[in-house]
C-alpha cells in the first residue's frame, strides 16, 4: 500500500511527493511556457534570485481582492459548494485543488460555479494571453476536472487583475485536455531527469529574466 501522506522530495524544491509520485506546482506551467530552464536553476540547481516588482505588484493585487473576497464570504466545504451550484450560482477564491493522478496542485485564483459550468479564472497583470499563461490556467482545470469534475463544462479564463476584465477565455475540452496533459507529462520527465529541462532561444526572455546573472544557457541578444 502506498503512503498517501505528502513528503518533501529529497533533492528538488517545491516538488511534494504525494501517493508515490512527483507533485508540482501548476504556477511552473507559466514558467515553463516561458523558460523551462528557469524551473531546473532554481528548483533543482537551488540558484535564487529576487522577486521582479511584476511578482510584488501581482502578490499585492492578490492579496487585496482576496481581503475583498472575504469581507462578504460565507465558511463552508467543497463538498457544500459542489451540491449548492448544482440550482444557483456561487463564486469562490483561492481554491486548492490537487491531483495525485497527473503529479499537480495549486491555487485557483477565482472559481464560479453554476448549474451548467465551472469558470476557473487567473488574474494576471496584462492583457495579452500568452501560451505559457494559458498553459497555466488549463493546468487547474486540469486538477479540478480531475478532483471535482461531476461532468459540468469547465471554462478556462485569464482576467486582467487590476480592472477585472476577462480578456481570454475557452473550453477546456479534449485538444486543450490533451495539450495540457502532454506539457505535464515532459515536466514529470524532466524532474526524472529522462528528458532535458529545455532553455528558451529567446535573448529578449533572457535580458529580462531574474536568473540571467547566474544563468549558463543565456543568449546574448
Amino acid at each position: 500500500m502506498k503512503d498517501s501522506r505528502p513528503t518533501y522530495h529529497p533533492e528538488i524544491a517545491q516538488v511534494r511527493i504525494i501517493d508515490g509520485q512527483n507533485n508540482f506546482p501548476i504556477s511552473w506551467l507559466n514558467t515553463q511556457g516561458y523558460c523551462e530552464y528557469c524551473i531546473y536553476l532554481e528548483n533543482v540547481k537551488g540558484i535564487t534570485a529576487p522577486r521582479t516588482m511584476a511578482m510584488k505588484r501581482g502578490s499585492k493585487v492578490h492579496h487585496v481582492l482576496e481581503e475583498e473576497f472575504k469581507k462578504d464570504a460565507v465558511p463552508t466545504t467543497m463538498e457544500e459548494m459542489m451540491e449548492t451550484s448544482k440550482t444557483v450560482e456561487i463564486l469562490s477564491r483561492e481554491l486548492y485543488v490537487e491531483s495525485a493522478r497527473h503529479g499537480i496542485r495549486g491555487l485557483i485564483d477565482e472559481i464560479w460555479m453554476t448549474p451548467d459550468e465551472f469558470i476557473i479564472i487567473d488574474d494576471k497583470p496584462g492583457k495579452i494571453a500568452y501560451s505559457s499563461q494559458i498553459n497555466q490556467v488549463f493546468g487547474y482545470c486540469l486538477a479540478f476536472k480531475d478532483k471535482y469534475g461531476d461532468g459540468r463544462r469547465i471554462i478556462a479564463s485569464l482576467r486582467q487583475s487590476t480592472s477585472g476584465d476577462v480578456f481570454w477565455q475557452h473550453y477546456f475540452d479534449e485538444k486543450a485536455e490533451n495539450r495540457i496533459k502532454s506539457i505535464v507529462h515532459h515536466v514529470h520527465q524532466a524532474l526524472l531527469f529522462n528528458e532535458e529541462f529545455l532553455a528558451t532561444e529567446n535573448p529578449n526572455k533572457c535580458r529580462s529574466c531574474r536568473f540571467s546573472a547566474k544563468c549558463d544557457r543565456r543568449i546574448e541578444p
